[in-house]
């Protein structure tokens, strides 16, 4: 299964972006969003289980960014508002079908967010 990932692109600070990901015929119980900026390692952004209601956020993001999914589209969402220059990365979705997953099976190929000030 290949998770297809989009949305990234240039916006300035103060900006918004929304990023999607969708693995076609395929709904998983969890689904995350990671990012990794140039020279460091990956961290996980947000997190979401089930029905939506368990959400999760990184405290650099968190009252900022918000996870949601729409399992009728096999799809989950990203929307990033208030970006910072520092949320520059590489943003990758990730979904596992356990709705315990500490760890995903699954994985996007990355879209490139740039944050300019």
């Amino acid at each position: 299964v290949q998770l297809q990932a989009c949305g990234g692109g240039l916006v300035q600070a103060g900006g918004s972006l929304r990023l999607s990901c969708a693995a076609p015929g395929v709904t998983f119980s969890t689904y995350a969003w990671f990012r990794q900026a140039p020279g460091k390692e990956r961290d996980l952004v947000a997190r979401i289980r089930g029905n939506g209601g368990n959400a999760y956020y990184g405290d650099s993001v968190k009252g900022r960014f918000t996870i949601s999914r729409d399992n009728a589209k096999n799809s989950v969402y990203l929307q990033m508002n208030s970006l910072k220059p520092e949320d520059t990365a590489v943003y990758y979705c990730a979904a596992d079908p356990s709705v315990f997953a500490l760890t995903y099976r699954y994985w996007g190929q990355g879209t490139l967010v740039t944050v300019s000030s």
